[in-house]
């Protein structure tokens, strides 16, 4: 299977991109998984209950073993999770852990000491069961732990100081369905190479026990690569393939609903020029979303006009006037703001995404009268290590793959105050109000109630535009005429025991 590189080395909590938790989710196995309704379904969990939405009962299935052959034990769960939300651990992810009771002790803030290990509010009660106590109600906790972040750790993943070691993040144990046959070599390797495990509970692949990930800077290159059988699943088909792809592939070419959002961002944190939200709603109207729908992807997209995707409950038609293609307006709200004259958009080039980039570039050229340049990146990881480390100033293409299915997961994650540090905020966006809402919306007793205090969350972020979303995802991807039986989830991953060897 095509893939492009990690951002880092391959441990759970400090994966946050889509690349390395597609690697992962070969690896471990989750405590729930999604169905074809978007519901959650139990997977490493026997049962996740609550009475109140405040503590959490969590049983898990007998039969998981690790792939050195250690038992899964709720002491597992409880280790990776007090791992992950130390702040001087530095886990990229470390913020989903920021509802449970105890975590602020590991997080004091920059400059003060960590004098705890554990949260309070997580609890083993016995080898197969542990509690998390939450600081507040959040009735989507149940939802959220399909998520990569929550997997759970063996004893051998950490060394003698308590740290993951570098030889666990190049050869990670799971208690998933593949296991890892030799160290994964960042920076060299072009390849991760794994095995079905033998002991694996669950549903195993038919006819075949082997699965390697190609790592590839060019999704292009390995669109040719596909159409000569060279590699079997590319799950992520660069623009300039679409048109041409449904006729090279036939039956094997799969274009099918998607919950991600394409968006253009802004460094708001660290670069003024975009700090007048006029400057920002002017180049939203400047840009063609329907043109490059149609045209660039060949149809395969939606203009978007919402920060939440159709495919999740929450989505409102219209919601986002600014990403009205309204160019007259654009200019005249530009010059009036006395927005920038030249501006750069950064991309990653091993995404496809040349084609819209240019595309939206063209159109700030044409309709601000401005000078635009492209500024391409070898790998995804390239661009988030610069936007992560403050030195990129420019605007950037970011993406959104959701991690659950719930429209908290297009806010918190993404625009909250604290996901600044240790999330995926990289216009580094605060806002307290929206802040608010989504803690109320996390609250709300029913889930109803909670997508109405969610959708006025998102208001906030339509009247700040922090990112402009530019488009909806479809999944289009294909295969080789060697599998067959390919399919892709909610979370844009395939569901690696229903592929047969044709």
């Amino acid at each position: 299977m095509e893939l492009g590189e990690p951002q880092n080395l391959l441990v759970p909590s400090n994966t946050t991109e889509s690349e390395g938790a597609e690697l992962l989710a070969a690896v471990f196995e989750p405590l729930v998984n999604y169905d074809e309704n978007k519901q959650v379904v139990e997977a490493a969990a026997e049962s996740i209950t609550t009475e109140d939405n405040i503590t959490w009962t969590v049983k898990l299935k007998s039969g998981y073993t690790w792939h050195n052959g250690e038992p899964l034990i709720a002491q597992n769960y409880v280790d990776a999770w007090n791992y992950a939300a130390n702040q001087d651990n530095a886990q990229g992810a470390g913020y989903f852990f920021g509802r449970v009771k105890g975590f602020e002790a590991l997080n004091p803030g920059e400059g003060k000491e960590v004098t705890t290990k554990e949260m309070e509010g997580l609890k083993v009660v016995d080898d197969t069961t542990f509690t998390v106590e939450l600081a507040a109600p959040f009735s989507q906790f149940r939802t959220m732990l399909g998520y990569t972040a929550f997997y759970p750790l063996p004893k051998a993943a950490f060394g003698p100081d308590g740290k993951v070691t570098n030889e666990y993040g190049e050869k990670p144990i799971g208690q998933g369905l593949f296991k890892l046959d030799k160290p994964y070599k960042k920076g060299t390797d072009q390849t991760v190479d794994l095995s079905v495990y033998d002991k694996y509970p669950g549903k195993k692949p038919s006819n075949w026990t082997k699965l390697q990930f190609k790592l590839y800077n060019s999704s292009e290159t390995a669109y040719n690569d596909l159409q000569g059988n060279n590699v079997d699943i590319h799950d992520s088909l660069p623009a300039s393939a679409i048109s041409s792809a449904k006729t090279a592939l036939g039956d094997r070419y799969q274009d099918q609903p998607d919950a991600g959002i394409g968006y253009i961002g802004f460094p708001l944190q660290y670069n003024d020029e975009y700090k007048d939200v006029r400057v920002r709603e002017a180049i939203s109207m400047a840009i063609d979303r329907k043109t490059i729908a149609e045209t660039v992807f060949s149809g395969t997209r939606a203009p978007a006009d919402d920060f939440i995707n159709p495919a999740i409950d929450g989505y409102r038609q219209g919601a986002c006037a600014a990403c009205t293609y309204d160019p007259g307006k654009a200019k005249e709200q530009y010059a009036a703001a006395k927005g920038p004259a030249k501006l750069e958009l950064g991309y990653n080039a091993d995404g496809g995404h040349k084609e819209w980039i240019e595309a939206v570039a063209n159109n700030l050229r044409a309709n601000l009268g401005v000078e635009v340049t492209v500024a391409p990146f070898e790998k995804f990881a390239n661009i988030l290590d610069d936007l992560d480390a403050k030195k990129y100033k420019g605007m950037f293409r970011m993406g959104w793959a959701i991690d659950y299915p719930s429209a908290e997961n297009y806010l918190t994650p993404i625009f909250s105050t604290g996901a600044i540090k240790t999330g995926s905020n990289y216009a580094g966006y605060s806002s307290e109000e929206f802040d608010e809402l989504v803690s109320k919306g996390d609250q709300a007793e029913t889930p109803e109630e909670g997508l109405k205090l969610y959708q006025q969350a998102d208001d906030v972020l339509i009247k700040d535009l922090p990112y402009i979303p530019v488009y909806f995802y479809r999944n289009n991807s294909g295969y080789s005429t060697n599998v067959k039986n390919v399919k892709i989830n909610l979370l844009n991953q395939v569901e690696w025991a229903d592929v047969e060897k044709a």
